[in-house]
Formats: C-alpha cells, sequence, structure tokens
C-alpha cells in the first residue's frame, strides 16, 4: 500500500545510541580541572572514540538494527548529524591531509549511506552544534515528509556522530572536560507502522538561527597540543585544529535561548505551557539545565524537566537529546518538549535555537 504522509503523520519509532569503550575520566585533568566543574556541569566521564564519525554512526546503526530487526532497504531517506565535522571553509584551510568526506557533512553524509547500502532516494549531512538533532528533525518535518510518499514498511533514518574529542584543546581549562563522544541513530516512521510502531508522534520540530551579542566559537590551530592516550596518559602533536568557545558567555545565552524557542513553538501549535508534562532540554550540563528550568517557569511551564544526564557521557552535543530520550524512554509521557540551543558558524555572532515537541502515544501507556 502506497500513501501520502504528512508532517503530523509520522513519529519516532525507536532509538539506538553506541558509546565509545574508551572511558576518560575527570582524574586525567588533575589541576587544569575548574574547581566548581562538577558541581555546574555534573560531569563525571566522558568517551572517546578512536573511530570517525561515519564509522561510529554506522556502529548506532547496527546496534539499532540488533534491538529492533531494521531492514536498511527499507529507509526512504537519511538526515547524517555532525557537530565535529569541521565546516567547509576552515576544513579546506587546514584539513588538507584529511579524508576528502572529513572536510563536508554532505560527503559524510554519502559516505555513510554508501557503505551500508542504503538505497535513500534523499540525503542530508548537517552540522548545526548542539541544536543539529532539532534541524535534522526540522528537515524531516517541512522537507523530507511533504515529498515523500512512503510505503508501508518505509522509514527515514537520522543519525547523530559527535566525535568532538578530534577538535579539543586538552590543554585549555575551560573547555578540555565538557565534551564526550557518541553516536546515535532514530527510526521515524509513519502513523499505523506495523514493523516500526510509532512511539512519540512527531507534533513539531524547528530550529533556526539568532544574532548573538558575540562570537561564541571558533577554531585555531594549537602548536604541541596535548592529548590523551587510551592507556590514561598523555602524548603531543606539532600542530592540532581545535575549537575555541566562550564558555561563559553560551552558559548565559543557551537557556534563554531554550525557553525562547520552547515559547515560539508552543504558540505556533497554540499549546498552552501548563499542558506540557515534560522538557527534555539539550544537556549541557546540570547548571545551565537547571537556568533553562528557571526560565522556562517565567513563561508558565510547569512539567517535570529532565536532567542530570551528563554524568558518565559530558555534553555530548547533536546526541544529547536523542541519547536523552532513550534513557527516559518509557518515563515520558503526554506532552514533550524538546529544546536546543548551541554556537552557530565558526566566527559568526549567532546562536542556534530549536525546538522539538513530541506527543507519546497511547499504545505505550
Amino acid at each position: 500500500m502506497i500513501r501520502a504522509i504528512h508532517p503530523q503523520t509520522i513519529g519516532i519509532s525507536a532509538i539506538s545510541t553506541y558509546e565509545p569503550p574508551w572511558m576518560l575520566g575527570n582524574d586525567w585533568f588533575s589541576d587544569i580541572l575548574p574547581r566548581k566543574f562538577v558541581q555546574h556541569t555534573g560531569i563525571l566521564s566522558r568517551h572517546i572514540s578512536m573511530e570517525d564519525e561515519v564509522a561510529i554512526g554506522i556502529r548506532a546503526v547496527e546496534n539499532l538494527q540488533r534491538e529492533v530487526n531494521c531492514d536498511l532497504q527499507d529507509c526512504a531517506a537519511v538526515v547524517f548529524v555532525s557537530p565535529s565535522i569541521v565546516h567547509g571553509s576552515v576544513a579546506r584551510e587546514y584539513l588538507d591531509e584529511q579524508q576528502d568526506w572529513l572536510k563536508s557533512t554532505n560527503r559524510a553524509a554519502r559516505e555513510f549511506v554508501r557503505r551500508l547500502g542504503i538505497p535513500a532516494e534523499q540525503v542530508y549531512g548537517i552540522n548545526w552544534g548542539c541544536s543539529g538533532y532539532s534541524k535534522a528533525l526540522s528537515i524531516v518535518h517541512r522537507q523530507i515528509v511533504p515529498s515523500m510518499r512512503l510505503r508501508q514498511n518505509e522509514f527515514i533514518l537520522v543519525v547523530t556522530a559527535s566525535r568532538i574529542s578530534r577538535i579539543t584543546d586538552y590543554g585549555c581549562k575551560q573547555t578540555a572536560p565538557l565534551f564526550g563522544d557518541l553516536a546515535t541513530a532514530t527510526i521515524l516512521s509513519p502513523i499505523g507502522s506495523e514493523k516500526h510502531p510509532v512511539h512519540f508522534d512527531l507534533v513539531l520540530a524547528r530550529a533556526e538561527m539568532q544574532a548573538a551579542e558575540g562570537v561564541f566559537f571558533d577554531y585555531h590551530l594549537q602548536e604541541n597540543a596535548v592529548v590523551p592516550t587510551p592507556e590514561g596518559g598523555r602524548s603531543s602533536t606539532s600542530r592540532r585544529l581545535v575549537f575555541s568557545l566562550n564558555g561563559l558567555g553560551i552558559a548565559d545565552a543557551a537557556p534563554r535561548a531554550m525557553a525562547s524557542a520552547t515559547a515560539k513553538a508552543l504558540r505556533s501549535m497554540s499549546i498552552r505551557p501548563e499542558e506540557v508534562q515534560f522538557f527534555v532540554p539539550h544537556q549541557a550540563g546540570t547548571g545551565i539545565v537547571r537556568f533553562t528550568a528557571m526560565k522556562l517557569e517565567e513563561i508558565g511551564v510547569r512539567g517535570e524537566v529532565i536532567n542530570g544526564l551528563t554524568g558518565d557521557v559530558g555534553n555530548v552535543s547533536s546526541c544529547s537529546v536523542p541519547y536523552a530520550l532513550r534513557k527516559t524512554w518509557n518515563r515520558l509521557q503526554g506532552t514533550i518538549v524538546c529544546p536546543t540551543a548551541g554556537v552557530g558558524h565558526p566566527g559568526d555572532a549567532k546562536l542556534s535555537q530549536g525546538c522539538i515537541i513530541l506527543q507519546a502515544t497511547e499504545a505505550h501507556h
């Protein structure tokens, strides 16, 4: 049976994660760890991947196949999300010796699809930092779904692959301990799919760039850069492309951006703030989520705010929301709102903000 589907008739059927086996604890950072780091972030350790973004994305999909027995020949579209694949102009300037597809998320997306033999009609690659999942689902909601006709067993695959360790300055007190590596894979299916029953209806997904007061994010070359080794030691490399982050600036701006994105999304769907039962914000750190909860209260939100999921993984950027949804899969009920915020493109005085609205299906509660 062939049937047209609409933005209101698709949802999340399954989410799987891949956590690289190498764990780097806070003890490795010793004297560079800020004094109240754990108090402010909740982060105790993080995963470090020795494999590239495409490889860990494939591992997440392999976990998905084991868990829900999905046939990749039924995959009609793919959105591949990575916050660690360096933006084009920077990559062209500094990454001459890197694999060609590591210079572009679109190339990485095509490489991912090629390796898995996925016959997807539409393939997108994006880097929207910590708002990457919001942006990916907005592409599904606003571009892919309205333009496609999905067969009963077909689905859309959203993969997030974060390997920020590749561009981390491990000598930087402010940024070195924040991020971890992770990958996730999400199946989105038509409502009524018998093979992949929908767990959360996708009500809305949106993401946008907003002007910011300053530049929060950029890249630079670091000479004699220290890097961790799997044995727990330290090594160094003569030159390393790393990111820099205005941590205080983003910590102040992100909660406001997430509250603003929530307010806009709820208004656009005529949903009252008090109707929302759960908020699953980007897990940037426990302190930022607490500040976000305060801002949400100011707009009338009284639902439960999910927090505290950074302990063993750190800030996993665009993997954060799908990771949190997976962790709270059977606990979430009713209307669920997932706001995100992140840095803009390198050197731009912009901030990304996004919001996903989900509705738990009756069949699962």
